[in-house]
């Protein structure tokens, strides 16, 4: 008899989920009030179907949530009976699931709808954040994960740890990790992922995007690296390039959407390149740190009197283009883009092409509205210099992080790095924890940690005394992140094509630019 009641018990604790998530969906993810039977039934099957996510229900105890249920309020799986530690857990496991979130969510024709009447109604940025809290009300945009990441600020740069995000440091590696073998997708950013079970990818959803006349789509990423990331990716499985149709497509989408910006990575297969074959750009809404740097030097632009280059502040190799006029600005960048693919110079080891033939130089675009003033709005676009040549002394990449700093990381530098936020790997988070103890401790570097030799000195000449205990573990962590922070700049250094601010002004020079 008690064990029937038992039995009893946790269906009801079962049902009782159910109803919660239901309600979650009807108030966060659009589901209609007439499908939710239908909705109850399908989550039946699913838990029915799994002893793990059934018992996990059963756990939760829903014991206050009929009285929250019967008043009207939204219940949150989140939230909801969090009595222990063990129920708030499971309770959050719901939410993650990919399977459970993934019933619970609409269609992607509802929220290609959806999205649109917000966009008709309140504008393309409305539309936008509409589109970003849903990813995070069906938990595809992983929020609770983000928040346990590290950031800081530090030598110019913004420095995360990110503990979602694998570290590669062989891009054939990490290019494997591509592979959809057994779906209809060509690659893991096509739009034939969206829902795609095998790839834990049932709650990804995305919008139709309109680029140059050209459809392309938009999607945020689960594991975003900075406010509302994402990526916007060519409808057509087509490989990636830097044109003069790429700074048409990014100031297309800047003009639309001019709360982000838009770039692109260098369509090279290493240095500044992306793992991913098929064109795509990333952006978002956050202003990063080569964005504010300041303007070392301004230049006339031939064919177009209505522009301003730049050369930035900025430890790579980096200019600016920046006028009214969208047109302006792609004739400009072409002729610099076209002029950097063919440039040698054998005295910066600087090779437009390998022995092969294969081209060896491209850019890094990144499009953005400065000021919107008026009826005539400002537009920037960003240019970093990329080169992908390799050396007997740097076979990686000559204009890659020295081996030096491999510590802290090796893959590749790319577009949002170039751009001063640094994405480095979690390992980190538990050795700079080892080397804050050695320096609270007052002990010496760690033989395990004898790779950070450089990082430890930096962190200990700011510390400036032998014994750090006294300061205790607040300064000794400060001086950790600023020297992490100063290898990262230092890094950029690394990846400059040119050695300085002048020797770019040189090469800006031959193609008929002017000092202002």
């Amino acid at each position: 008899m008690c064990e029937m009641a038992s039995t009893v018990a946790e269906e009801k604790a079962v049902l009782d989920v159910i109803d919660a998530l239901v309600d979650y969906a009807r108030a966060r993810l659009l589901l209609d009030p007439r499908d939710v039977d239908w909705m109850r039934n399908r989550l039946l099957e699913v838990l029915g179907a799994d002893e793990e996510r059934r018992a996990e229900a059963a756990a939760l105890g829903l014991t206050e949530s009929d009285d929250a249920t019967a008043s009207g309020d939204v219940v949150n799986p989140d939230d909801v009976a969090a009595t222990d530690d063990m129920s708030r857990e499971a309770a959050a496991a719901f939410l993650d699931d990919d399977v459970i979130m993934g019933t619970l969510s609409a269609a992607p024709s509802r929220i290609q709808d959806a999205y649109d009447d917000v966009r008709a109604d309140a504008g393309n940025m409305a539309a936008m954040r509409w589109f970003y809290d849903y990813g995070v009300a069906n938990g595809y945009i992983k929020l609770a994960q983000l928040r346990r990441n590290v950031r800081f600020d530090g030598a110019g740069l913004v420095v995360t740890i990110n503990t979602a995000k694998p570290e590669f440091k062989d891009m054939r590696k990490a290019a494997s990790g591509n592979n959809v073998d057994g779906s209809f997708a060509q690659c893991t950013i096509c739009h034939a992922n969206e829902g795609l079970a095998a790839r834990g990818k049932r709650t990804l959803r995305t919008v139709e995007v309109e680029l140059d006349g050209r459809p392309w789509f938009w999607q945020f990423s689960p594991y975003g690296y900075f406010r509302q990331h994402g990526i916007c990716v060519n409808r057509e499985h087509t490989p990636m390039r830097v044109d003069r149709s790429t700074f048409a497509n990014l100031l297309d989408f800047v003009n639309q959407f001019p709360d982000y910006f838009l770039g692109c990575n260098a369509a090279l297969p290493r240095i500044g390149g992306s793992v991913l074959a098929h064109d795509h750009y990333q952006g978002g809404g956050e202003t990063l740190p080569m964005q504010r740097a300041a303007t070392w030097r301004r230049y006339r632009c031939p064919e177009a009197d209505d522009a301003v280059l730049e050369i930035i502040d900025w430890p790579a190799s980096a200019m600016r283009v920046r006028s009214h006029d969208r047109a302006s600005i792609a004739r400009v960048c072409e002729r610099i883009r076209a002029a950097w693919a063919n440039y040698d110079d054998s005295a910066f080891d600087i090779a437009s092409h390998d022995a092969s033939g294969a081209a060896q130089s491209s850019l890094s675009p990144i499009a953005r509205l400065v000021s919107d003033a008026g009826n005539k709005p400002e537009y920037e676009m960003s240019l970093i210099l990329r080169n992908n040549a390799v050396s007997e002394q740097y076979p990686l990449g000559v204009f890659h992080a020295h081996p030096e700093y491999f510590f802290v990381k090796q893959e590749p530098i790319g577009l949002i790095e170039a751009m001063g936020l640094f994405v480095l790997p979690g390992r980190l988070i538990g050795q700079l924890g080892a080397l804050e103890d050695a320096l609270v401790a007052g002990d010496a570097l760690p033989d395990d940690l004898a790779e950070f030799r450089l990082l430890w000195d930096e962190a200990r000449s700011a510390l400036g005394s032998a014994d750090s205990s006294v300061g205790g573990r607040a300064p000794v962590r400060v001086a950790v992140h600023d020297a992490l922070a100063s290898i990262c700049r230092n890094i950029l250094g690394d990846i400059a094509v040119f050695p300085d601010h002048e020797a770019l002004g040189r090469f800006v020079e031959t193609l008929g630019f002017e000092a202002r």
